[in-house]
């Protein structure tokens, strides 16, 4: 089972932060979790009431039981959380990998804007570039956003845009459960943020992260053909 009490196991630099319906076993969040000795999982989440604020305030807790500054690893919904939660303490955070972000128009403040209606949380998410890095994992044919769209989001945030081609929203209905490539993806970006280089925005055919490439942060994303 995942561990998931940060009161219990206190030691962690990485944090997975699953989506809308959380991150079941077959998941490649919990295949992560597992490889990783120093990943735990968020707690204190409703999974199935994606609330910004909510989810938000229990990311920032997590933030704030570290030993020292955090790396991301957040899915779909939990992306759009994990930013809005980091922009309130960048120094608390290493850097950010968000993984087939959903579009904030499909939500809410209090959930699915299909099913509750209001405004979207959109103008409740970070502006401006993020004050930390950030890598998003993109797939050219997300039910949850448009390729259009990630390009929006990845430029305001100053992301940098590794894309998968056509993955669906990569989680376990597309058939991601153990995920090398995601692994060894995650390896070379804080790799590579060590090093202070460019974060890496090719995923490798195995797990050997020395065929990641790299390219410039901040131009990368322009190069996302958008409707691919």
């Amino acid at each position: 089972m995942p561990r998931s009490n940060i009161l219990e196991f206190p030691q962690y630099s990485t944090l997975i932060v699953p989506g809308y319906q959380g991150s079941g076993p077959g998941h490649w969040q919990t295949w992560l979790e597992r490889e990783l000795s120093d990943a735990r999982r968020v707690s204190g989440i409703d999974w199935s009431t994606p609330s910004l604020e909510r989810w938000s305030d229990a990311i920032q807790v997590a933030v704030r039981y570290a030993t020292g500054p955090v790396w991301l690893v957040a899915h779909s919904f939990g992306c759009l959380a994990a930013v809005t939660a980091a922009s309130r303490t960048p120094s608390r955070i290493a850097g950010a990998l968000l993984v087939a972000p959903g579009d904030p128009d499909r939500f809410s403040p209090d959930g699915l804007r299909e099913e509750t209606g209001g405004a979207s949380v959109a103008a409740q998410l970070p502006q401006d570039l993020l004050a930390f890095p950030s890598l998003v994992v993109a797939s050219a044919n997300d039910p949850w956003m448009k390729p259009a769209r990630v390009a929006y989001w990845a430029d305001r945030w100053g992301s940098a845009v590794a894309q998968v081609g056509k993955a669906g929203h990569i989680n376990e209905a597309s058939g991601f459960g153990p995920w090398p490539e995601g692994l060894a993806l995650l390896r070379a970006f804080k790799a590579a943020q060590g090093k202070g280089l460019a974060a890496p925005t090719q995923l490798a055919s195995g797990s050997d992260s020395d065929h990641l490439q790299r390219a410039d942060v901040g131009v990368i994303h322009r190069r996302l053909a958008v409707g691919e």
